[in-house]
Order: structure tokens, then sequence, then C-alpha cells
């Protein structure tokens, strides 16, 4: 297929990549010195993450990334060549990850580079041209968001939001912390998926019920987002929109490493609406996509996420089956309170 004959549902960008490094331990000794069993390299990042899961499921999913050219063999050696990258004068950031084999996953990530507004507006203008090349209908743009080099102020998504609503492109934003209240608040995304934790923080408030977290989800639809996403841990993942909410979970799964469960919750909500348009008639849920098809799907991507040990997806084998209920109890106490 050649350049201009390419064509894919989905962008995503990430505009804060890093290099996972993860080590595998047996028996962590905090404190002590440890051997690493296993030593291994990802290309990662929320929207690489994305991805590459749905690469996996057979859908083109091209990754637009700013990375510092100080290593500019990273694309080959890490198996990326789906990625679009915006060579950028520096260094990748190296995000650090330890799994003990017979414990806990301990993660150490360092801050985003800071990029210059000259090189920000690189990113935009590749980010809008990757999405007309391949016609996508979906724009994801997921992970921590880098600041200006000048003032330390984080980059401005707002030119994207604009582009893509002229566009008629859908946009699910995935971060967290101080960037994802804003930006939850404007009301420009149309898919958002924050945790319980991040969800608490979006709307200042202790969640403590399921209710809670539809509540809270329900005041992000009045500022414009279609669709919340709130991923509840053990509780399943809810989606709400401004009338209807779906609790979706898998049965119990043996969990190895929880890095990069959530991008592929995402992947796995994407793989669903993109592969299942609704016809002409059918409910279109409010938001024009199959909203608890695309959460049922998306949970048990993330199940079959936290059993491999690596941060992005490496196979769909086994996949687990999921419930989807569109009247949760509301009363239901989450298995941890989340405060903001």
């Amino acid at each position: 297929m050649s350049h201009s004959q390419f064509s894919a549902p989905v962008v995503t960008l990430t505009p804060a990549p890093t290099l996972d490094r993860t080590y595998y331990v047996n028996h962590l000794h905090p404190g002590g010195v440890n051997r690493a069993d296993d030593v291994r390299d990802e290309l990662a990042g929320k929207g690489i993450n994305v991805s590459r899961g749905l690469v996996l499921a057979g859908i083109e999913a091209p990754g637009v990334v700013p990375i510092g050219n100080a290593d500019v063999s990273v694309l080959d050696r890490t198996g990326s060549s789906f990625l679009v990258p915006l060579w950028v004068e520096g260094n990748l950031r190296v995000s650090t990850t330890i799994v003990d084999t017979h414990g806990t996953t301990t993660k150490v990530n360092e801050s985003p580079r800071s990029l210059t507004e000259e090189d920000w507006q690189k990113v935009i203008d590749l980010t809008e041209q990757e999405v007309r090349r391949t016609g996508a209908k979906w724009l994801v743009i997921a992970g921590a968001l880098p600041t200006y080099k000048s003032s330390g102020v984080y980059v401005d998504l707002q030119p994207i939001f604009d582009a893509m609503k002229l566009m008629g492109v859908k946009v699910a934003l995935d971060t967290s912390g101080e960037p994802l209240s804003y930006w939850a608040r404007k009301g420009c995304a149309n898919v958002i998926k924050p945790n319980a934790e991040e969800l608490a923080s979006a709307v200042g408030r202790e969640l403590a019920t399921v209710g809670d977290v539809v509540d809270a989800a329900r005041e992000l639809c009045e500022h414009g987002i279609e669709v919340v996403l709130a991923s509840m841990g053990a509780d399943g993942m809810l989606a709400v929109t401004k009338t209807g909410t779906w609790a979706a979970r898998t049965p119990p799964v043996k969990v190895i490493n929880t890095v990069g469960a959530g991008d592929a919750t995402l992947a796995g909500f994407l793989s669903a609406v993109v592969s299942n348009p609704i016809a002409e008639g059918e409910d279109d849920y409010g938001v024009g996509f199959n909203v608890p098809l695309g959460v049922q799907t998306a949970v048990r991507w993330g199940a079959i996420a936290v059993t491999q040990p690596t941060s992005g997806l490496s196979n769909l084998d086994n996949m687990p089956s999921a419930s989807v209920d569109a009247n949760p109890n509301l009363d239901v106490p989450l298995e941890e309170v989340a405060k903001p």
C-alpha cells in the first residue's frame, strides 16, 4: 500500500514518550542489593501502548511521538516501526519498573522532557497531518504532558482539540494530575479515562461508592465530555455518559504486572467502537458509538494485560469473558476509597 493510500481509524499522540526499562527480580529485598533475572527495554508511553495494542488486533494506529535525537536507533531497537517520530534535541527519558515475581511492581518515572514552543508547534502540525493522511476518525492523546522550556507551563492542547473538531475527529484523552483536571473541565475531549483517584482529584472530593464515581463522572459530562471511562481496579470499570451508566468487569485473573493495564483498556475500548460502527437506525447511546460494547472489551483487554510481564500488550490470547450491567448498584462501596 502506498503512503498516499494508507488509512487508519485511529492515530495516537504521546507527548512525552519514555524508554521503559523493566527489571525482573526474584524476591526483591528493599534497601538491599538485588540481582535482576531479566532486563527488557520498550519504547513506551500511554499513546504508544494504545497503538501497539491496536496493531496486535489488526487495527492500524500510527503513533506521533517527539523523541530525543540522542538515541536515533530506538525505533528499530524496540520494534516500533508503527510510530511517526518528530526528532527533537535531547535525550529520551527513562522509566524504571521493578517486577518482583513473588510480590509487587515498583515504578519510578522520570519527568517528561520540556519542549520549545517551536517543537510543540511541530508536534501539533505533525499530528494534524497524520490524521488527515490516514483519514482517522479518532485521535488519542495519552500520557504525561511536557512543559515549555521557556516558561515551565504545560503545553497547550487547545489547537489540537480545535483542529480535530473542525475535521470531525473524536478525541480520547488519557492523562493525569493538573492537566487532567484542567482539560476535563474544559470539556474538549470526547472520551477521558481516569482511574478513581484521578477522578476524585478532578472533582475535588472523596469517592467511596460506585454511586460517588458515577456522580463525579457525570459532573464532567456536564462540561462537555461525552464518555468518562472510570477505572476502579478490582471493582471493574464504569462507562458514564450524560444519560447512561454501564459497569463492566471480568472474573479474577492472576496479576503479574499492572503497568500499562490502563492503556490496554483504552485500546480495547477503541478496538470495539471502530470495528463495530453504529448502523443506521441503531441506538448510538447519544454519542455516536457503542459504549457498552466498548467498556466490555476494555475490561477484557485490561484483564489480559495484567497477566503479561510487559508494559505493552504482547498478545491477545486467552481473553477472559466480561459482564456488563446497565443498572449497577450505586450503593456498593469501593474496595478502596479514592481520595482527591
